[in-house]
């Protein structure tokens, strides 16, 4: 039997070019010979569709997309994810299903058991989950099909009471198939390895691992689609970021064979390894211009523009603006004050001739002053604080967002984890934009992320990369003066975001009590600040955004 797996990136909603896009691999893979085709979770809405579920006309697109699939099964077996309905008045309205179609006809459809509720997911709040499994029969071969998290229970600490593979197994399938839409993180890949290879040594039978890939929003697929013997052996691999469609054979009482020689899976990454700047940079950096890209061109957008400010957070946004959009749909805007340094103007400008993207330098000074005119009346008898540091942010956002207005380019925010974690940005100044490119990398891995962008020759100046980090709001100002030195922030913001430990567990690993309550404060009192701002293209296993759901009139650890 040859088995092909398309690889795809959709576009949640747009049926018309879903469909398309699968009835075209389904044609090339009828063409190659393919006697079934695989497609990953929800790919006739695109994953995740969250509430258009709750629309009777978004499922009624859906199904109709799935009979014009249905159709083109003459002489293929396809198995593609989408909603079903729940004929039952219990329960929710809605399946998460995978629909298996054949001469025509619907032969099958299987239920998602485990339906995800924590981080970016929230299944249980649209689907059914299910409570029968079957193998399915076809063409000489029992099927165990599942879709994503229902291979996900295994190991040390279940999150769910059932497992679906135990009933199917009993059932004596030849294959395990899994329809997947499962999101980029840094040590995901090396997590999913780990479960598809649990998978196959528990159930001794060859595993199919077909994902979705492309970006939603902030949520990023990475696709990493497999075939994987019954002796835990990597035969197939599928590009990570990339659209691919290949074919896999398998007969029953044979092994199954693809694109490669057997080898066997990476291991897991624990995130007991702790706070890593330098790990998975390189799919960090492909994953964030997968963003960039798919944001633009699913939004329908072209052009962008950026506040370089000749600092290391612009640069990067900036260089990887360029890579994603082409330099000539990439605008700069150096905005200097009376307190930006020459080096950073210099700086900057030599940052776009390296990337050949067009700048324009916009100085604010006059701009400030008149600002600090008009409120000097009440003003007058106060010393100078953060607000007229932040009267020069505001003035930025102002600017940059009216060229956006006048030229319909987005502005790309370039914020950083670290300063959205303890507050240090300005509400509608720094902290404007349609989109946070680095909003999920702390500040050191921002500067591995301009070492690895600089792998080849030098894209980013050197001077960039080596100067202290400054806001440049007033004379001197460094960040260190208002937080601490990043190589000790950001370890310890690491274990309290992504490691969820209180203040007691990251004290006993070794840091100073005052440090660590103050931080958690800022961390804790900044919450409002994270409410208003943009998307955040999510790389991390526990982005800002919506997994990451906090009260902002909260009071702990402040």
């Amino acid at each position: 039997m040859k088995i092909f797996l398309a690889q795809q990136n959709y576009h949640i909603g747009n049926f018309e070019a879903n469909t398309d896009k699968i009835l075209t691999a389904v044609q090339e893979a009828k063409a190659a010979g393919g006697n079934l085709v695989v497609f990953p979770e929800l790919a006739v809405c695109g994953y995740p569709p969250r509430d258009f579920l709750e629309f009777s006309d978004f499922i009624d697109q859906s199904l109709h997309a799935i009979d014009r699939i249905r159709r083109a099964s003459d002489g293929i077996g396809i198995l593609v994810g989408a909603p079903a309905r729940n004929p039952r008045p219990e329960g929710k309205d809605l399946f998460n299903a995978a629909y298996l179609l054949h001469e025509q006809e619907i032969k099958a459809v299987v239920h998602k058991t485990l339906l995800p509720t924590y981080d970016i997911f929230d299944e249980y709040r649209y689907f059914e989950p299910a409570d029968t499994w079957q193998a399915i029969p076809f063409m000489g071969i029992r099927m165990a099909v599942t879709i994503c998290e229902d291979i996900w229970n295994l190991g040390d600490n279940p999150l769910y009471r059932i497992c679906p593979m135990d009933t199917l197994i009993r059932q004596q399938p030849d294959i395990m198939i899994n329809l997947s839409a499962s999101p980029f993180d840094y040590l995901q890949s090396e997590e999913r390895n780990h479960i598809i290879l649990a998978n196959v040594a528990k159930y001794r039978i060859p595993m199919i691992y077909c994902n979705t890939v492309g970006a939603q929003t902030e949520i990023i697929f990475d696709g990493g689609s497999m075939a994987i013997d019954s002796d835990g052996r990597q035969v197939a691999a599928f590009p990570y970021f990339e659209e691919a469609l290949q074919a896999i054979s398998f007969w029953p009482g044979q092994e199954i064979s693809g694109n490669m020689l057997p080898e066997p899976l990476v291991p897991t990454l624990s995130m007991s390894a702790g706070f890593d700047p330098q790990r998975g940079i390189g799919d960090i950096h492909r994953a964030l211009r997968t963003g960039i890209r798919d944001y633009f061109s699913k939004m329908g957008f072209r052009k962008a523009v950026v506040a370089s400010s000749g600092g290391i957070d612009s640069a990067v946004v900036l260089a990887l603006a360029c890579e994603a959009l082409g330099p000539a749909n990439v605008q700069a805007l150096l905005l200097p004050s009376p307190y930006s340094s020459d080096h950073s103007v210099t700086d900057a400008v030599q940052l776009s001739q390296n990337l050949g993207n067009p700048y324009e330098i916009l100085r604010i000074d006059n701009i400030f002053e008149a600002f600090l005119s008009t409120l000097h009346p009440v003003l007058k008898d106060t010393a100078a604080d953060v607000t007229e540091e932040n009267l020069q942010s505001r003035i930025r956002g102002a600017l940059a967002m009216a060229w956006s207005n006048k030229f319909g380019a987005i502005l790309l925010n370039t914020s950083n984890k670290s300063e959205l974690a303890t507050g240090y940005g300005t509400l509608y100044g720094d902290m404007a934009g349609g989109l946070s490119v680095i909003g999920d990398l702390y500040k050191m891995q921002v500067y591995a992320l301009a070492e690895y962008i600089n792998r080849n020759s030098e894209i980013i100046p050197g001077h960039i990369l080596t100067k202290a980090p400054s806001a440049e709001l007033k004379p001197g100002q460094k960040d260190s003066d208002s937080l601490p030195d990043y190589a000790l922030l950001d370890p310890l913001l690491y274990e309290y975001i992504e490691g969820r430990l209180g203040p007691g567990d990251i004290i006993r690993k070794g840091y100073a009590e005052a440090l660590v309550m103050r931080t958690l404060g800022m961390v804790n009192k900044n919450e409002y600040k994270r409410n208003q701002f943009c998307p955040i293209l999510r790389i991390s296993p526990k982005a800002f955004g919506p997994g990451r759901r906090m009260p902002v009139t909260g009071k702990y650890l402040w």
